[in-house]
């Protein structure tokens, strides 16, 4: 992997990958960040890539151009709640409070509504994951929440639970799935059809809510919670 720095190179600001197995060059667009990375074949050179690169320059614009900017988490500001858009307004205790806005403190206000969107979460979480595993006859062992970009959820071979906190911005249903997909993984630790057919069983309408997570789930990540 490498990246280019020239000014004057169309390459500036494109991470290039090689690849063994790309048989063209491709480009992709973040939806997450909007970073440009281009995928190279053996054999391609720099230049070649340059080139391809001012070729598409029109459609990188347009693609980077629909990447939605981020959200600095404070007062004024709205943060989807279990698929609701909710504002954050001046609240009166230490402690964000969600109700039908978002009462948060004037001071460190994102690290208070980040703790509270934390425990609706966990609380939701470990009520589903409990359900769930009931209904096909397994243990749930400890839950771990964390902010991953990678993946939104995992399951380890000793039953552990990791889930992103995020999950929670997402429409109850959506939430629903990725835990039945990690509680799934209790009985199978594979995406066979067994698999999917326990995932089936406890999210009949899984398709739909997997479909909704590979298209709007990388916007979650665009609210930052960071101190002013």
């Amino acid at each position: 992997m490498g990246q280019i720095g020239q000014a004057d190179n169309p390459l500036r600001d494109v991470t290039l990958r090689r690849s063994a197995r790309a048989r063209r060059m491709t480009l992709r667009v973040s939806r997450l960040d909007g970073r440009v990375t281009l995928t190279l074949p053996p054999g391609v050179s720099e230049r070649e890539a340059a080139g391809f690169v001012r070729e598409k320059a029109g459609w990188i614009e347009k693609a980077k151009g629909g990447v939605a900017r981020d959200v600095t988490v404070g007062i004024g500001a709205e943060v989807p709640v279990e698929g609701r858009l909710l504002r954050v307004v001046p609240g009166l205790a230490r402690r964000a409070v969600i109700d039908e806005a978002i009462e948060a403190p004037e001071r460190g206000t994102a690290a208070a509504v980040a703790a509270a969107l934390k425990e609706r979460a966990r609380t939701r979480i470990a009520a589903l994951a409990e359900r769930h595993a009931a209904a096909i006859g397994r243990q749930v062992g400890r839950i771990t929440l964390r902010d991953t970009r990678s993946r939104w959820g995992s399951c380890s071979y000793e039953g552990n639970l990791m889930l992103s906190w995020r999950l929670v911005m997402a429409p109850p249903e959506v939430l629903g799935y990725v835990v039945a997909h990690e509680v799934g993984h209790l009985a199978e630790m594979n995406h066979s059809p067994a698999f999917w057919a326990h995932v089936a069983r406890l999210c009949p309408e899984f398709e739909q809510h997997k479909s909704w997570l590979r298209r709007e789930g990388p916007a979650l990540h665009r609210y930052r919670f960071d101190p002013c």
